[in-house]
């Protein structure tokens, strides 16, 4: 799409005919691609971003390379909204599968979507859904009512268990000065690494741009949700009804406890261990235990919870 065409879309004037093919961030924007500044803390992002054209303030347009072609805007993120619904897939498309390995078990009632890819050994069950293009290893067990959205990638020896989801869209939406919701489409993608456990009713959503990603070995337990854009680092363990905001990631070997959470764009150190209930709001060092909210390590927690006792 030229972004002309986008520009006047969403309200803004641009006579630039330079062909957009998609949405990106400031830091992974291609020459083709559209992008946006919203908070100045990325402003060195922005200052060395190759994308084609950024959406911002006219307070941040200075600081734009001289190759970008600056969009001003005083909602930057709005219009940003408005405009990932041109690029947003299609939802379903008509067609077969691209290839299904003859050693594969598919259950009556599955249904494999178009381009879809099944591997060798793996087993889909009843009334699991494999969207258009999406792709599944070997060895791997996807349980009834399990769902991967499209284009999302399984790796091999992975088991599904029933009722999750894979990719299904974060929750990301901008606001209006009078107090609508502008959904952010979400066009990125989930991929699921190698020997991944992934627990019933657990939600993976796929990211706003590029990829959520769960790295190889990680065990999740049931009702867990991992927002868009995470990353889980290997063989890490999340138990059940633990929750991980957006664009927050794990270094390897990670435990988060029961109902555990961590607020979003943080990062939890390799070997961190968060007790039940912990509540993370900054990132934190690992090869420590957490616990509590405010979170502290878990040794001061028990000290404090001590205190309190004698208060009696």
């Amino acid at each position: 799409m030229k972004l002309s065409q986008i520009a006047a879309h969403i309200g803004l004037e641009c006579t630039e005919e330079i062909e957009i093919v998609g949405i990106n961030t400031l830091k992974d924007a291609k020459e083709n691609e559209l992008t946006f500044l919203d908070n100045s803390k990325y402003l060195n992002d922005l200052k060395t971003t190759k994308a084609a054209a950024v959406l911002l303030t006219a307070e941040n347009a200075p600081h734009a390379p001289s190759s970008v072609t600056v969009l001003v805007t005083s909602e930057p993120y709005l219009k940003l909204a408005i405009a990932t619904k041109l690029f947003a897939r299609p939802a379903f498309e008509v067609g077969g599968p691209e290839f299904i390995d003859e050693s594969a078990q598919i259950m009556p009632n599955a249904y494999i979507g178009k381009g879809a890819k099944i591997g060798k050994n793996s087993v889909i069950m009843s009334g699991a859904y494999i969207g258009d293009y999406a792709a599944i290893g070997n060895d791997t067990t996807i349980y009834p009512n399990v769902t991967v959205y499209r284009e999302c990638i399984v790796g091999n020896d992975c088991i599904l268990h029933s009722g999750c989801v894979i990719g299904s869209d974060g929750f990301g939406f901008a606001h209006t000065k009078t107090g609508e919701h502008v959904k952010i489409y979400q066009n990125g993608i989930a991929i699921i690494e190698d020997g991944v456990e992934i627990g019933a009713n657990t939600t993976i959503d796929r990211a706003v741009f590029g990829v959520t990603r769960i790295k190889r070995g990680v065990k999740i337990d049931n009702l867990v949700q991992i927002g868009h854009n995470c990353e889980i680092g290997e063989y890490s363990i999340l138990v059940s009804q633990s929750g991980v905001a957006g664009s927050t990631t794990l270094g390897r070997n990670v435990v988060m406890g029961g109902q555990s959470a961590a607020a979003g764009h943080l990062h939890i150190g390799a070997f961190a261990t968060i007790a039940a209930r912990g509540g993370i709001t900054k990132s934190i060092d690992g090869g420590k235990t957490y616990s509590g909210f405010p979170l502290m390590e878990h040794k001061e927690w028990l000290k404090l919870q001590a205190r309190i006792g004698k208060l009696k």
